[in-house]
């Protein structure tokens, strides 16, 4: 016999919140833990500017500056 658990209906919202939050976590680090590197053929990918990332981060309300 199969026992199931289920999230009830008014507790999803904050689950989807957390899931939401903790991806984008995981992309600002990875583009912060980024690179430049050359690599086939000698393509370079450049790591990106964090001072320009900051500012875009800042422009769309996804961190505030600390005071």
């Amino acid at each position: 016999m199969e026992q199931w658990t289920t999230v009830p209906n008014d507790r999803l919202d904050l689950l989807f919140a957390a899931t939401i939050q903790a991806t984008e976590e995981a992309v600002v680090n990875a583009l912060v833990a980024a690179e430049t590197m050359t690599g086939f053929n000698g393509t370079t990918v450049y790591a990106l500017p964090h001072d320009r990332l900051r500012q875009i981060l800042k422009k769309y309300g996804r961190i505030e500056e600390k005071q």
